[in-house]
C-alpha cells in the first residue's frame, strides 16, 4: 500500500474538534520539515477513539490544511489511512506481542491506575509492573468470572532508551521508571502508544514532527517499533503554543479555532503569523512555499510560546 521513499513525514491529527493554532504550528513544521528534506507527506487520520472522533471534524481539518496550502502526497481519505480502518493490523501486532509473552491483562480501575503513580524522573522503580503483572492464571480466571473487564498492558524491560531529538538534542529514559503501559483498553479500543508506533512503522515514516508534550512517549514508541521489527523514525519535537494562563491549547475547548482564524485572516497572513510565533520568519504574510526557501530548524524556538 505504501510506496517507499527516501524521506517520509506525516500529518496525524485526531478529529476530536477543529484544528487550533497549536495544531497548525505542528502541521506547518511537519510540512516544512518533509519538503525541505526532499520528502513526501502522508496524511493519517487518528480517529482511534470512537467516543471522541467526529466526521465533521475530519472535514474541518481537511478544509483547513488545503486552504493553507499544506498539501500531502498520500493518505486520507483513501482507504487504509484512518486508524478506525486499521484494527486488523493492530490485532496482528497485538498477537505478536502476546506470543512473545510481553503482554498481560490488567484489571485495575482507572482510579487505581492513577493512584499507583510512577516515580519521579530519575528514581529507580524496583518493580516495573502493576500488581496485575503477577496474578496467577487462577486469579485471572476469578476476576474474569466476576465481570471485571481487563485492559492489556505491555511488560516493559529495565532498559534505557537513548535517542537524539532533531530539535531538543539528546534524551534518555529507562522504561522501567514509568512502568508498564496500556496498549489495549478494557473496551477493546487500541491505545495510542501501540497504534501510533505501528502506523509509523507500517507506513515507513522516517520523520515525525509533533509537540514537545509527546517527548515523554518517544522512548516507549522507539522500543515498541524495535520490538515489532521496524525502523525507528527521526523525531523532531516542537514548542507548544500555550494560553495566557500557561495551559496547552485544546481542540475540545475551541481555543483559537483555525477555521475561525481563516475567516478573519488570509492564508498567507495566518501562515506568516504562525511562522513568526515559531521564530522561523519575521511574521509578514507568506505562503508555506515561500517559507520553505529559508526554513531551518535552528531558527525554531525551544521555549513554549504564550499567546
Amino acid at each position: 500500500m505504501y510506496k517507499h521513499h527516501s524521506e517520509i513525514g506525516r500529518f496525524a491529527p485526531s478529529p476530536s474538534g477543529q484544528l487550533h493554532i497549536g495544531n497548525l504550528a505542528s502541521c506547518l513544521l511537519a510540512w516544512l520539515d518533509a519538503r525541505s528534506a526532499g520528502g513526501k507527506l502522508i496524511f493519517r487520520m487518528e480517529d482511534l477513539d470512537p467516543e471522541r472522533s467526529r466526521k465533521d471534524s475530519e472535514g474541518s481539518i481537511v478544509r483547513t490544511l488545503k486552504a493553507l496550502g499544506l498539501g500531502w502526497d498520500e493518505g486520507y481519505p483513501d482507504a487504509g489511512y484512518s486508524q478506525s480502518e486499521r484494527r486488523e493490523k493492530y490485532d496482528e501486532a497485538f498477537e505478536l506481542l502476546l506470543r512473545r509473552d510481553l503482554l498481560y491483562p490488567c484489571y485495575c480501575s482507572r482510579s487505581e491506575r492513577l493512584a499507583a503513580s510512577a516515580p519521579h524522573p530519575g528514581e529507580k522503580r524496583n518493580d516495573p509492573g502493576c500488581k496485575c503483572r503477577h496474578l496467577s492464571a487462577l486469579q485471572r480466571r476469578e476476576l474474569d468470572k466476576s465481570g471485571r473487564k481487563a485492559a492489556w498492558k505491555i511488560k516493559v524491560p529495565d532498559k534505557t532508551v537513548r535517542f537524539l531529538d532533531g530539535h531538543y538534542g539528546e534524551f534518555s529514559e529507562n522504561l522501567a521508571d514509568s512502568g508498564d503501559f496500556i496498549i489495549k483498553r478494557s473496551d477493546g479500543v487500541y491505545a495510542y502508544q501501540l497504534a501510533v508506533s505501528f502506523d509509523d512503522m507500517d507506513m515507513g515514516i522516517t520523520r515525525v514532527v509533533r509537540g514537545r508534550d509527546l517527548l515523554t512517549s518517544t522512548a516507549k514508541q522507539i522500543w515498541l517499533i524495535q520490538t515489532l521489527g521496524g525502523d525507528v523514525p527521526q523525531y523532531y519535537h516542537a514548542p507548544l503554543i500555550v494560553g495566557a494562563d500557561g495551559r496547552k491549547l485544546s481542540k475540545r475547548y475551541g481555543d483559537l479555532s483555525a477555521e475561525a482564524l481563516l475567516c478573519e485572516h488570509s492564508p498567507e497572513e495566518l501562515i506568516g503569523q504562525l511562522a513568526g510565533l515559531l521564530g522561523i520568519s519575521g511574521g509578514k504574510p507568506e505562503s508555506a512555499s515561500e517559507l520553505l526557501e529559508h526554513f531551518d530548524w535552528a531558527n525554531v524556538k525551544k521555549n513554549d510560546i504564550m499567546m
